[in-house]
């Protein structure tokens, strides 16, 4: 039975994921370095910022970047925020219906998780139930952030229902021994899409937990 419900942020909850590699891709470009913002979203949904940087490096001769790229991108992305981001369609219906405990367990450090929550006006619905890769120190697809929301929330993992979008996600949720509901609005092929439920809107959400 699922007692507990852990939703991503990024291209779950909110709709971040094409602003962050917008910025990234204009970043990169200041510096030399093309990488548009499709391939961005092709290859890299959900992963660590460093090991897109590591990956994208690998593209490229004498890949450099100044110490203060990472602040810099922040930056940028932080005023991104501020004027376009907006929630997931259908995701606040959703959690006005949902009964069960949630909390939120993200990749992303916690001041981008607060100042996303913060704008979307969806912090309200997660209070201080809220789990940062960076401070846990686990990255998908490890799934450590999972198993120490479980346990902080108080539940077993097998009691527990994620909802991501990134195939890394996917992979944490599983080898967290949770259920999963993959959402893909945009219809992505991931390699353990057999092994989920999918959801391609968030007014799927709700009927699929009573399902589950």
């Amino acid at each position: 039975m699922i007692k507990c419900i852990i939703f991503d942020s990024d291209g779950t909850l909110v709709d971040s994921e094409p602003l962050g590699h917008k910025c990234m891709s204009i970043q990169l470009a200041k510096y030399g370095y093309e990488v548009s913002q499709e391939t961005m979203e092709e290859l890299y949904r959900g992963w660590k910022l460093h090991d897109i940087l590591d990956e994208i490096a690998k593209s490229f001769d004498n890949f450099s970047l100044p110490e203060n790229f990472i602040p810099e991108y922040r930056v940028e992305l932080n005023l991104m925020f501020e004027s376009e981001l907006q929630a997931m369609p259908g995701v606040e219906e959703a959690l006005q219906k949902i009964k069960l405990p949630i909390c939120l367990a993200s990749s992303g450090p916690m001041l981008k998780i607060e100042m996303a929550l913060k704008v979307t006006g969806l912090k309200k619905y997660f209070g201080d139930n809220i789990f940062s890769a960076y401070i846990i120190k686990a990255w998908k697809p490890d799934p450590k952030l999972f198993l120490v929301a479980a346990e902080t929330m108080g539940f077993k993992p097998d009691e527990c229902l994620v909802i991501e979008d990134s195939e890394v996600g996917v992979q944490a949720a599983l080898a967290a021994g949770m259920k999963v509901i993959h959402y893909n609005p945009s219809g992505i092929k991931i390699s353990v899409e057999e092994d989920v439920v999918v959801i391609h809107h968030m007014n799927q959400l709700v009927a699929k937990v009573q399902e589950l």
